[in-house]
């Protein structure tokens, strides 16, 4: 028996990179599964994929930042699953700039995806989760969230709120059963990490692929969108059953503090 069996899960920004990989691991491991992202038909192959292994699931188009969106997003989830156990708020854009370079479009773009995002969409997922019995809210942070990252104001900002959000729910909705956490990915293999990378000036763009590659001392690589899944298994699952307010850092080691390549020390 799988580690969400019987559960229902509703994922946005599940039509690629880590939310597609915890759409699949989640699935694998007995969950119905409800897709939401703005790319529809991103959403609606992840659903096709799950289903042609066997599982459940229902994609849907869904821009977070609207309300009526998030509120239809739970109620189609409930109507077509049959309830909702487990909420994975992942949707997120990026806009590089610090505060002097970044546009107040771009500051409030990030803000709306990421951060009101998460909050409409725990909004109307929780009522749904404690109608069930309680269960798992999660957010997708980042390690950019607990400390600087160059040129991403806007989004290390961001981030620091869903954190900070994470903290707030858990003491807010513990009575109700509910468990709130999240997970700090540092740098991961998806095609939104590389576009990015590949955005910067070429001087910040080797200083960047330096840090989230040779400065991570667990292989000296990226992760793998499904290694950030499985921690989203576990903390939606009943083995972390008396973890709530935690943000899970996954990223090689690399915030443990200054590392120097085994090339370079003695």
């Amino acid at each position: 028996m799988g580690r969400l069996e019987g559960t229902v899960a509703l994922i946005t920004g599940g039509g690629s990179g880590i939310g597609e990989a915890t759409a699949l691991r989640f699935a694998s491991e007995g969950a119905a599964v409800a897709i939401a992202d703005i790319d529809g038909d991103a959403a609606t192959a992840v659903a096709a994929a799950v289903e042609s292994g066997g599982g459940r699931a229902h994609g849907m188009t869904v821009d977070v930042t609207k309300a009526a969106d998030n509120e239809a997003m739970v109620r189609d989830t409930v109507g077509t699953l049959g309830g909702l156990d487990v909420f994975l708020a992942n949707a997120g854009i990026e806009r590089n700039g610090t505060v002097v370079s970044q546009s107040e479009e771009d500051w409030d773009a990030v803000f709306d995806v990421i951060v009101k995002g998460s909050f409409l969409g725990a909004k109307h997922a929780i009522p749904a989760i404690r109608e069930c019995g309680g269960g798992s809210v999660l957010f997708t942070a980042s390690v950019g969230g607990l400390w600087g990252c160059t040129n991403a104001a806007a989004y290390s900002a961001a981030k620091a709120a869903v954190v900070n959000m994470t903290y707030t729910l858990a003491l807010d909705h513990a009575h109700h059963g509910v468990r709130v956490n999240c997970v700090c990915p540092g740098g991961t293999r998806t095609a939104l990490a590389e576009r990015l990378v590949a955005e910067l000036p070429e001087q910040l763009r080797s200083m960047m692929e330096l840090k989230l590659t040779q400065l991570v001392p667990l292989g000296g690589r990226l992760a793998e969108p499904d290694e950030i899944a499985r921690a989203f298994l576990y903390l939606a699952s009943d083995e972390a059953s008396f973890v709530t307010g935690h943000a899970l850092v996954v990223d090689g080691g690399q915030r443990a503090g200054l590392f120097m390549p085994e090339q370079l020390t003695p």
